[in-house]
């Protein structure tokens, strides 16, 4: 195969390869047991070449994917042998948050070469902390979050230790043994393809795909008129707004964004780590080029990014990442989308953790999308950085003491345009019995953005109805706080913004 020059066989390598992938996230979501993984398919899947090259990744979670090569490169220098895996949630070691583990696992043919790597990630409803759900909005130091796992061999002993220190530990151990059946189902696919077409002809079909794709991207930057745009924004932080600037310059095939300027780490917990971070640019640029092109190690190579070292976009130990991971992502992607122009959605994940020491519930929740240059934007979806699925309100009431008392799109909060941004939603659920709540939200002091003369959206907010006909409490963006039996926690996400003069 001259895999650089044939380019049916570069797609059907690429279709083989991102069907692996496909058939390992299949086989973690119908294995998993925690509503999280099962129901909101909060979870990726990828694999590697032998020198830790992404080569694949299923379309699912893009501050998992665009990460996920961090942490396979953490334990690439390890000696390998098969039938070990590894797993690690370490941020400052390929991690992104303590609740996303992940687990990689070697592959390797019947005389024992190397042929890659299949990896996975998956968010854990609980890994330990100060707070039920691992998703505490008042942590400073990362171990106020949960168990830190640095690359270790994956064995029973390993996830016996770990879990010990976890909440509901039988569940968490049943979604890692989850996580190593689908990666079992990555190294099935590799060893078939490789018998197939021999190592060599894998390999070759492994780089003639990364090569496609570095291609295919440069292609598509270099369509992007030349020059430097810049953009500024801001976090909802618990201690008051953080301002973040970004500059990107587009030169010919290559682009660059530098974050020089970004502040020092933040005291709470909306420190990025570096890795998610560049996952965010690298969304931004899946944006601006064509959605087609594979997603893999190729696409990265014309992508420089830029960030200040020790600061809150390179988050240093022992500063807290849990917000990072989910909030300052969502709003790094917003400065690369708004510096080329573009309409912004709701800007977060709304991120609500309930628990109490007999369960943990955690989910994101959706909002609008901004609006395009020719259409609307999508109402009620999830925004850029998180690509999951709602919790179905018949599997939320069947396995948790909650009830959905309302689950709406929340009309009219997208922002006005020639083209309407998304609305949001409203989410209001009650509790039956006491537990604590946490919530990691943005855009509730400012609305997402507009373009090109559109409205903004309207921001979003968080209140407390309590069972007694109290006045409604109005929360703050990042807050903790505790729910007795028949009390209402209402979240209201924010609309996306406009484009274009209505």
């Amino acid at each position: 195969m001259d895999g650089d020059r044939d380019p049916v066989e570069i797609q059907l390598a690429s279709g083989a390869l991102g069907g692996i992938c496909d058939e390992m996230g299949a086989a973690l979501i119908r294995s998993a047991h925690s509503a999280n993984i099962k129901e909101r398919r909060d979870c990726s899947t990828a694999l590697f070449d032998p020198s830790g090259r992404m080569v694949m990744q299923a379309e699912h979670i893009p501050v998992h994917l665009g990460s996920m090569p961090a942490s396979v490169a953490a334990v690439v220098g390890f000696d390998q042998e098969p039938g070990v895996s590894w797993f690690l949630n370490d941020p400052y070691s390929g991690g992104s948050h303590l609740p996303d583990i992940t687990v990689v696992t070697p592959v390797f043919d019947d005389s024992g070469l190397l042929l890659g790597f299949a990896a996975n990630r998956a968010h854990h409803a609980d890994v330990g902390g100060i707070r039920p759900g691992s998703m505490p909005a008042d942590s400073t130091r990362i171990e106020d979050e949960g168990v830190v796992i640095s690359p270790r061999v994956m064995d029973e002993e390993a996830i016996a230790e770990v879990t010990a220190s976890m909440r509901q530990p039988d569940q968490r151990r049943a979604d890692l043994k989850a996580q190593l059946a689908a990666n079992h189902r990555g190294l099935s696919g590799l060893r078939e393809l490789a018998d197939r077409h021999g190592a060599e002809g894998l390999f070759r079909r492994m780089d003639a795909v990364i090569s496609y794709a570095e291609a295919r991207t440069r292609a598509s930057i270099a369509a992007i008129p030349d020059g430097v745009r810049r953009s500024t924004d801001v976090l909802e932080a618990r201690s008051g707004d953080i301002e973040l600037v970004l500059e990107v310059t587009v030169d010919g095939e290559e682009i660059e964004f530098d974050f020089t300027g970004c502040p020092g780490p933040d005291d709470g917990n909306l420190n990025c780590p570096r890795a998610v971070t560049e996952a965010a640019c690298l969304f931004a640029v899946r944006v601006l080029t064509d959605p087609d092109i594979p997603a893999n190690s190729g696409t990265f190579e014309p992508v420089r990014v830029v960030i200040p070292e020790r600061s809150l976009l390179d988050a240093p130990p022992p500063h807290a990442v849990v917000a990072g991971n989910v909030e300052t992502s969502s709003r790094v992607a917003d400065l690369c989308l708004a510096a080329f122009g573009h309409a912004l959605g709701q800007g977060t994940m709304n991120n609500l953790t309930l628990g109490n020491e007999g369960f943990t519930y955690y989910e994101t929740i959706g909002g609008g999308q901004g609006g395009f240059p020719d259409a609307d934007g999508p109402s009620a979806t999830q925004v850029a950085m998180s690509n999951t699925l709602n919790t179905p309100i018949e599997a939320l009431e069947i396995e948790f003491p909650l009830i959905a008392t309302e689950y709406s799109v929340r009309r009219g909060s997208g922002g006005e345009g020639r083209h309407r941004g998304g609305d949001g939603i409203v989410r209001e659920i009650e509790a039956l019995e006491p537990m604590e709540f946490a919530l990691l939200t943005e855009r509730r002091r400012h609305a997402p953005p507009g373009a090109n003369g559109g409205s903004p959206g309207e921001p979003g907010s968080n209140t407390i109805l309590r069972s007694g006909g109290a006045t409604p409490e109005t929360l703050d963006p990042k807050v903790n706080g505790r729910l007795e039996a028949g009390d209402r926690l209402r979240i209201e996400t924010p609309g996306g913004g406009g484009d274009g003069s209505a």
